[in-house]
């Protein structure tokens, strides 16, 4: 008897994997990104769908108190209107050069309402404060407080259509990333224009940078240029991001 009652938890399980294993190699044609026949990407896709079909799609991360805030590293580009930086960028010098007032966030694509939104559009909103752990690719980990506004708000001020898909963030110093809808309507997914009580660092992304607290450090792009809604995945030209990261990598 228990014999048989192990085979039939075991076939259960195998049964379950199996069809566990068919859901992510069909994967969500219309959310997954194309892997072009990449075996490292294909990994990336099956990490991604596995992901979506275990985890809650809108569990939170851990947030902590004002004493567990560490030191945190600036790293990637500092300044990119530095003109001896190598993505120096001579717009975001002139908005630097005019304390950013005059600096304005794009939002495009698939959005009924596209237009443009200062800093003081941005303060509007409803604000939120979060207190989050940053895990960056390069091993290291830095506690912060950061203070803006949920993305979620401002895409449904924009009018994002229901074929959306995707939300591309452009930044001055050329990098680029993208998150699917569940991470961009993720409650701890905001656009940051603080950080421990003040404004933005320089450093650390001024004006605006997005914060995608469910991911790697890398996805959470500084000095945000704009916004691009999409149907279908945009592949940023590297695959998975400056540095050759995975798209996807969801913590």
């Amino acid at each position: 008897m228990k014999k048989k009652n192990l085979v039939t938890r075991r076939t259960a399980i195998i049964t379950g994997v199996s069809s566990l294993g068919a859901l992510l190699l069909n994967g969500c044609s219309k959310t997954s990104p194309p892997t072009y026949g990449n075996i490292l990407r294909m990994g990336d896709v099956f990490t991604y769908n596995a992901q979506r079909a275990l985890l809650p799609g809108q569990s939170l991360v851990k947030e902590y108190n004002h004493g567990d805030i560490s030191s945190f590293p600036a790293t990637g580009t500092t300044n990119p209107g530095d003109s001896a930086s190598p993505y120096f960028s001579q717009d975001y010098a002139g908005f630097q050069n005019n304390a950013f007032a005059n600096w304005r966030l794009k939002i495009e694509g698939s959005v009924s309402k596209p237009g443009y939104y200062s800093l003081a559009d941005l303060h509007r909103f409803p604000s939120k404060t979060q207190i989050t752990r940053h895990t960056c690719e390069e091993g290291w980990t830095a506690i912060a407080e950061w203070t803006g506004v949920q993305l979620s708000r401002v895409l449904q001020a924009a009018g994002i259509k229901q074929s959306a898909r995707f939300v591309n963030f452009y930044a001055f110093d050329e990098y680029m990333e993208s998150v699917d809808m569940l991470d961009a309507f993720h409650p701890q997914t905001i656009l940051a224009y603080g950080m421990n009580g003040r404004n933005l660092p320089l450093q650390h992304g001024a004006p605006l940078r997005v914060r995608i607290e469910k991911q790697i450090g890398y996805k959470s792009v500084k000095y945000l240029q704009r916004i691009v809604v999409t149907d279908e995945f945009v592949d940023n030209g590297y695959g998975k991001g400056f540095g050759g990261w995975s798209w996807y990598n969801g913590i």
